[in-house]
This record gives structure tokens, sequence and C-alpha cells, in this order.
């Protein structure tokens, strides 16, 4: 039963698009790879990444040039980064942010099986682009899991100190409860993020349609009241699974979100000074002590 049902999730996860949407080439005259249909952008980077599972998987790095904050975005099933470029566009242009995003292992132009673990692979190995490629800063990263991509966005955030914030936009309890109303994690479950979403320290914005017919709104509210540190959520009235990105209030929340991390950033970096400030007064009272103790004035 335990294989069965596993495999049924497993099925419900992973549906990469056939053929892929996408091709990458290398331009000889530049010497850098491109994108199908973005080749004269200048502003994106393409990326073939080695994972620790031995795959090659497809990224792509879209720089905006007052980026305070980077996304590294985990699109959601059924999808590969050919279909997410006007998406990029748009979120890139209204919160003025960099974004990293990638194929899973199968999906796209990235070989490899899907499976759970070389998803989490696979983003880690994103992670690594962006800390030895671009420098970026745990502390400026947000991470953003669609649906399945909560699977790994969790596995990453569940694992990082310092992450500036995590969105979670229609996103699921784990593969099975996506099937089944479990009440307990059983051990053959897939994406475990009701688990793992108590490991997860920094802000949690959740998006989700109350109309969801794929992963039920209860999902998203779940993962909401399980989260720390809370941000106002954004249920979308009548929204679905697919079509989030339309409705006008999406990208205004997303917006109210980047502002109060940039605040929350602020807030952070002066209280670290603060502290600071005060240790190395407390310091000097106390080596003055020290010397008036000893008649050493």
């Amino acid at each position: 039963m335990g294989n069965v049902t596993s495999n049924v999730a497993a099925k419900f996860a992973f549906f990469p698009p056939d053929p892929p949407t996408y091709e990458v080439f290398k331009d000889e005259a530049e010497g850098r790879l491109c994108f199908s249909g973005l080749s004269a952008d200048k502003d994106v980077d393409v990326h073939l990444l080695n994972t620790q599972a031995g795959n090659k998987i497809v990224a792509t790095f879209w720089r905006h040039p007052f980026a305070r904050f980077t996304i590294l975005y985990s699109h959601g099933n059924a999808a590969d980064l050919g279909q997410m470029m006007e998406l990029f566009i748009e979120l890139r242009a209204h919160l003025r942010v960099n974004i990293m995003s990638y194929d899973y292992s199968g999906y796209g132009r990235s070989c490899g099986k899907p499976t759970e673990l070389n998803t989490y692979y696979d983003i880690e190995a994103v992670l690594s682009c962006l800390k030895s490629e671009y420098e970026i800063k745990t502390e400026d990263m947000i991470l953003y899991g669609q649906s399945v991509g909560s699977g790994p966005t969790l596995h990453l955030a569940s694992c990082l100190q310092r992450l500036r914030a995590v969105v979670l936009h229609s996103a699921i309890l784990s593969g099975i409860r996506v099937l089944f109303p479990v009440k307990t994690t059983l051990w053959f479950d897939i994406f475990k993020n009701i688990d793992k979403i108590r490991q997860v320290s920094c802000p949690v914005l959740v998006i989700h349609g109350t109309a969801d017919e794929v992963v039920d709104f209860s999902h998203g509210k779940r993962l909401w009241e399980l989260s720390k540190e809370k941000f106002d959520p954004l249920w979308i009235q009548d929204g679905g699974h697919c079509n989030l990105e339309t409705f006008p209030e999406y990208i205004i929340h997303l917006r109210k979100f980047i502002n109060a991390m940039e605040k929350h950033s602020v807030s952070k970096r002066c209280q670290a000074e603060l502290t600071q400030s005060l240790s190395i007064t407390e310091a000097k009272r106390t080596n003055r002590c020290w010397l008036i103790r000893f008649g050493k004035r």
C-alpha cells in the first residue's frame, strides 16, 4: 500500500511539459549561453549547473540594476522555464528584484529524473551558483515556492538561518495530503512541508486561492498557521491553482511584502548595531571597574 500511494503522489508531483517549451544554445559570437526568445536580453544569464546527483540543470538569472533582494523561484508542476518568462519579466519590473529560477531534473532542458531528492539537489546547486557567481548573501534572498516548488523551497528554508523571507504560493502540506486528508505524516510521503515549516525562522508570506481545485485552500491556511513569523497572508477569493498571477491583488500584495522586508532588513541591521554598541560600552565599563579595583586610574 505504501509504495502504491507514494507512486501516486510522485505522479502528481512530477509532470514536466513534453516537449520542453524552450531551447538552450550557445551564442558563438559572444561565447555565452542563450535562451530561446531571450538572446537579445543582456540582463538574463543562462547557466547549466551540475548537481550532487550528477545531473545538469538549466537555471536563469534575471538581473535588475537596482535590486535590493534576489528571489530564488521554484516553479510549479506541469511548467518549465519557457512558460515562466513573462511572469519573471513582470516580477522583476514591478518588485525591482533579481530572480533566479531553474528547471528541476527532468524538466525543460534539465537532464535526469524528477524525484523529491533530486529537487533538493537542484535547489542546492542553484543556491551555490547565487553565492559563487553573484555573491548574493543569504540575508538578501527570498525563497519563492509555487505548488510542488514549495517542497524544495521549504527544504532549503529549513536549513538556512539568515534567510530574508519565504513566499509559499499554492503550496502543499505534503504529497499524500493533496490526495488524502491524512492526519499524521506517513513515512513514505513526499515533500513533508507540514513538518519543515516549523523549522523556518524568517518571515513567511502565504498566497492561496480559495477555489483551488488542485491543492485545497486548507493547505495554505495550515502552513500559515504553523509559520513562526507570519506575514499578512493573501487569500485570493475565487482564485484557482494556476491563475493567481492574473488577479490585481497578487502583485500589489507582493510589492507590499517586498517593501516590508526592506524595512525589516533596516530594522534588524539597526538592532545589530545597537547590540554591538552596547557590548562595546559594557566592555569599557567592565575594564574601567577592573582598573579602579586594582588602583589603576
